[in-house]
């Protein structure tokens, strides 16, 4: 069915202009207390048209939703295809006269897609849409708009650190009632869905003003357009002391800079860390969330956030730098000339959350991390006394451990940290963690004293627990058949080898395809990455990622425990050197792609 067929039910007025900067995102500080709230209703009974339609090609949904080009979801019928496809997997007591959650990262597309979705769940008998102001949510604040408001789920518009911008990302999820993300049991329903689609259920509704705070009503059907900001604020309010990172943020000793990438957490930033924190509103770098992100690639790390990294190394740089990315849920953690290696910061916040952060005084209940993030919280965990777990990368599989009260903090090597508060990793969230880290640690410094540092915490770190020198080497944009080929090979060479081989000076323990069963439900995962673990403890992992649109992204981790004290101010990549040229040439990376050197070095 041609898309100018679904025309007049999905954009039947003019697309409206979003105003940039706090306007656009939710409202600067004036717009927060003074908004004009609307409440009007039209009395007659929602009109549900049933448009036919066909498959369209390409609709696999992965860990982290559907993620494809902007011009991909604009072809004909294919993101009303699956937004009606998810609701033909879901039980209809999931969502028929429900409350669904709507919001993004305000990408390119955003706008368009936020009518559409909005029409096709009325015409499946939702009964509201929570909706951000401008459409705009971050995935961590739609995680907590669902659990603080009891909705039966939500959808996140976005195609998370990816670029963004008409010949760029787009993506969208689904998360269900507990804020998570959802299972694969559904995401493979779905896309069985797409593959038998015939029919579209939409409502005969006019296009919903989304820049103003308000409800609207169209028969049984609701439209509440939300603060993008308060629930999520009220909730960081509950987890952190506030007055406790005040009264560092306030000091004219200490200087704090935040990067949001022209990412959604530009509309987050003033109102949390200037408004409520007190910091200098000159301490947000790239404050304005753009549909392109500026141009940027709004990926919080040492290669994409050059502005932040240059400032922080610098002369005269600041004492705590971070940056979060498109959607709002990853992290990157720098103290003055210093890098935190995403491993190190879940377990530097896990060791110190009893003493510095008000949600886990009574400690934390257990810790966990993703299969190819460093060995660093194990130990942690092991000093604490509390369950570990390890799990695929995928924050979908913290989840149900959340749920069972088994969960408190986790975290991935790919910038993601966060606790059970929600069911999402949280990027603003780490970085108040590192602010209530650095406030305990300085509660007693007079103005003058040298302060404890963010280097001073990690060394600290290190001589309490060993160092895990860790890196990543991406590759973006591989062929997909090489890509796939030289996994092939690495399964081979699995296969062939035994506990004890030797490589160079490493001596294998084993090396296995990552396989995981759920402690909670039994659920099972397989193929999750190839590991090569060495007797001293010393890691190589290789995994495809997922979370681009085109091509294949190889991901190599390489990870070498070093206890001694007195090598902790190795360079990292000089320390595992070794490691990595014996990947190198274990994968034979170069022979199958080309490629001479990683895109991103973390």
């Amino acid at each position: 069915m041609a898309l100018h067929h679904l025309r007049p039910y999905l954009f039947s007025t003019a697309a409206r202009p979003v105003p940039h900067a706090a306007a656009r995102a939710g409202g600067g500080r004036a717009r927060r207390s003074l908004a004009v709230v609307r409440c009007s209703s039209a009395a007659q009974a929602l009109k549900i048209k049933s448009i036919p339609t066909r498959p369209v090609e390409g609709q696999k949904t992965g860990t982290s939703g559907l993620r494809k080009k902007v011009k991909v979801f604009q072809q004909e019928n294919y993101l009303a295809n699956w937004i009606q496809a998810l609701f033909n997997s879901l039980p209809p007591e999931d969502y028929v006269g429900g409350t669904l959650v709507l919001g993004g990262d305000g990408r390119y597309f955003n706008k368009n897609a936020s009518q559409i979705i909005t029409k096709i769940a009325a015409g499946n008998g939702v009964g509201k849409i929570l909706v951000g102001r401008n459409g705009v949510l971050s995935t961590p604040a739609v995680s907590a708009v669902i659990r603080k408001r009891q909705a039966n789920g939500g959808f996140i518009m976005s195609a998370s650190h990816n670029p963004g911008g008409p010949d760029n990302d787009w993506g969208i999820k689904f998360n269900y009632s507990s804020g998570q993300p959802a299972p694969e049991t559904i995401t493979d329903q779905i896309y069985g869905n797409t593959l038998s689609i015939s029919e579209i259920k939409i409502a005969d509704i006019p296009d919903v003003d989304l820049s103003s705070l308000g409800v609207v009503s169209y028969g049984e059907f609701t439209v509440e357009v939300i603060d993008p900001v308060l629930d999520y604020l009220e909730l960081m309010e509950n987890v952190f002391d506030f007055q406790l990172i005040k009264g560092l943020l306030s000091r004219p000793d200490f200087r704090f800079v935040f990067d949001a990438m022209h990412a959604v957490t530009g509309a987050y930033a003033d109102p949390i860390f200037v408004e409520k924190l007190g910091a200098d509103p000159d301490c947000i770098l790239n404050g304005i969330p753009l549909e392109d992100f500026g141009n940027g690639h709004p990926d919080p790390n040492l290669t994409y956030a050059k502005e932040l990294v240059f400032t922080m190394f610098g002369s005269g740089a600041p004492d705590f730098g971070a940056a979060s990315d498109g959607d709002g849920d990853r992290n990157m953690i720098l103290g003055r000339r210093f890098f935190v290696t995403p491993s190190d910061s879940v377990a530097i916040i896990a060791a110190n959350a009893q003493a510095a952060i008000p949600y886990f005084q009574s400690g934390p209940k257990g810790l966990a991390r993703s299969m190819p993030t460093s060995g660093a919280l194990d130990r942690v965990a092991d000093k604490l006394n509390v369950p570990f777990f390890e799990v695929p990368t995928g924050w979908k599989f913290f989840g149900n451990l959340m749920d069972a009260g088994k969960l408190s903090i986790c975290g991935e090597e790919s910038f993601g940290t966060g606790s059970d508060h929600i069911r999402e990793k949280d990027g603003i969230w780490a970085v108040l963690a590192w602010l209530s880290i650095l406030a305990h640690r300085n509660k007693d410094k007079k103005v003058g004293e040298r302060l404890v540092s963010v280097e001073d915490v990690a060394r600290e770190h290190w001589a309490t627990y060993g160092r895990n020198f860790f890196s990543r080497y991406d590759y973006e944009d591989c062929e997909s058949e090489s890509a796939n080929n030289m996994m092939g090979h690495l399964r081979d060479v699995i296969a062939k080898n035994k506990p004890g081989e030797k490589y160079g000076d490493y001596t294998l323990q084993f090396a296995d395809d990552f396989s995981y069963t759920d402690p909670v439900d039994g659920s099972a995962v397989s193929k999750q990455g190839l590991r090569f673990v060495f007797t001293d403890g010393s890691r190589i992992i290789f995994r495809l990622s997922g979370t681009g649109s085109a091509g294949a992204t190889i991901r190599v981790y390489i990870e070498q425990f070093e206890p001694d004290a007195s090598k902790h101010d190795l360079d990292a990549q000089i320390a595992l050197k070794p490691l990595i040229d014996l990947a190198l040439s274990i994968s034979k990376l170069k022979d199958f792609t080309g490629r001479d050197k990683p895109t991103v070095i973390t």
